[in-house]
């Protein structure tokens, strides 16, 4: 019994000590400095994934290549075409926001991001002069599309090359015909102002205003059709109808008693070949309803340009590649001693030093099944011309390269 408190003097010294020395174990502090490490693992792969999502494009993002400046943008054919992507990069003298565009993004700040975006533009071209680099003049989107659907193979694109893509072609765009029930508030003129804004706007189209075209009788006719293209150089003439503008207006109950309206309207364009005096091809689109929106006061007569600017934007790509289709060409004005002058220049694309062919006016070659004229073809050659000055609103005068006889009848076209 007197050896029991001796004994639980010796044990408890021994408790403390093995207690104390559990931190020092040596397989405890690398259990330790494992874990730590595996907690560290993730933070490292996290740290990676952000830099490759700092890489990536953001919208309104711009990049040079070979002189070209491309924009990161909103895909148009998003959500409307499978397999699209939401941002592609678009060529800058392509890239126009547009109202189809800017209503279907629905975002508040999209005056906010297109003033910053037409300030990079602007700082990126001043350093393209600085370094010497001419940002090159491109051609509005030579691309098809192969039609989707059951049945179908997956969407895609087929590249295609138009003629002279350079050159601007020169229409006529007639005032549009209001077949609407609101004649009063002149939708015919107003949708007329919009397509040609929005034509002239790609930078391959130049409108004639029918106004200045020394000409009598109705600019459909083929006769004068072939005139206008003969002596004018106007590739196509443009006629169509506004119609079918309906408004719906309702105020809903709560705290918003606000009125909202919606509007329909369908706008049918026919395109005249000039060269042939026949029908280009026939368009008709009706704007969706559901982008027309507007709410507060006015909201009827607001909905109703919305819808007309609508079906303007759905017409314009159809429209724009049915006439870049056709060849480019212009005529030569008069002929002096060294000189020729054209009656194309500036406006119509064409740059000091620019060679163009000359060919005498070709003959009408009709199809003998259907009785219809297929076109011209190119007469005789006459020689070659060197562009030494451009002049006037649209015009030049040009050198021959080699020794011709050249007349006013003859055309010229962009050498290729």
């Amino acid at each position: 019994m007197c050896n029991i408190p001796k004994m639980r003097k010796l044990i408890v010294p021994f408790i403390v000590l093995s207690l104390t020395s559990c931190s020092y174990i040596p397989f405890m502090g690398k259990k330790d400095s494992t874990v730590q490490q595996k907690k560290s693992e993730p933070v490292k792969a996290v740290q990676k994934v952000e830099k490759i999502d700092e890489s990536e494009p953001k919208p309104g993002d711009i990049k040079v290549i070979d002189g070209v400046e491309y924009i990161y943008a909103r895909n148009r054919r998003y959500m409307l075409t499978p397999y699209e992507p939401e941002y592609v990069w678009i060529r800058k003298d392509e890239y126009s926001p547009g109202m189809f565009e800017a209503l279907a993004k629905n975002l508040s700040g999209n005056e906010k991001e297109r003033k910053q975006l037409e300030e990079r533009i602007a700082k990126l071209e001043e350093d393209l002069k600085k370094k010497g680099i001419a940002p090159q003049i491109a051609y509005p989107a030579q691309i098809g599309m192969v039609p989707t659907g059951v049945g179908y193979p997956p969407a895609y694109t087929v590249p295609f090359a138009f003629p002279s893509p350079k050159m601007r072609r020169r229409i006529v765009i007639l005032l549009l015909e209001d077949r609407t029930n609101y004649k009063e508030e002149h939708f015919g003129e107003l949708a007329t102002r919009r397509l040609i804004t929005r034509v002239e706007n790609s930078g391959a189209i130049l409108c004639i205003d029918p106004n200045t075209i020394r000409h009598t009788g109705a600019l459909t006719d083929p006769q004068n059709m072939k005139i206008l293209n003969e002596l004018y150089g106007i590739q196509a003439v443009v006629k169509g109808a506004v119609s079918d503008t309906y408004v719906s207006t309702a105020r809903a109950d709560g705290k918003d008693d606000t009125e909202t309206s919606f509007a329909l309207s369908k706008i049918a364009l026919t395109v005249y070949n000039t060269e042939t005096g026949t029908v280009l091809r026939q368009l008709s689109g009706r704007n969706p309803v559901f982008l027309s929106r507007e709410k507060g006061d006015m909201s009827p007569e607001k909905a109703k340009v919305k819808a007309i600017d609508l079906a303007v934007e759905l017409l314009a790509e159809d429209l724009l590649k049915s006439i870049l289709n056709l060849d480019w060409h212009a005529r030569v004005a008069s002929v002096e001693t060294g000189r020729v002058y054209i009656n194309a220049g500036r406006l119509s694309g064409l740059q000091k030093g620019d060679i163009l062919e000359v060919y005498a006016p070709g003959r009408e070659v009709v199809d003998p099944a259907t009785n219809s004229p297929m076109g011209k073809t190119k007469g005789i050659f006459k020689g070659e011309v060197e562009v030494s000055e451009l002049f006037g609103l649209d015009a030049c005068w040009a050198t021959p390269v080699k020794a011709a006889s050249f007349s006013a009848t003859d055309l010229v076209y962009l050498k290729k």
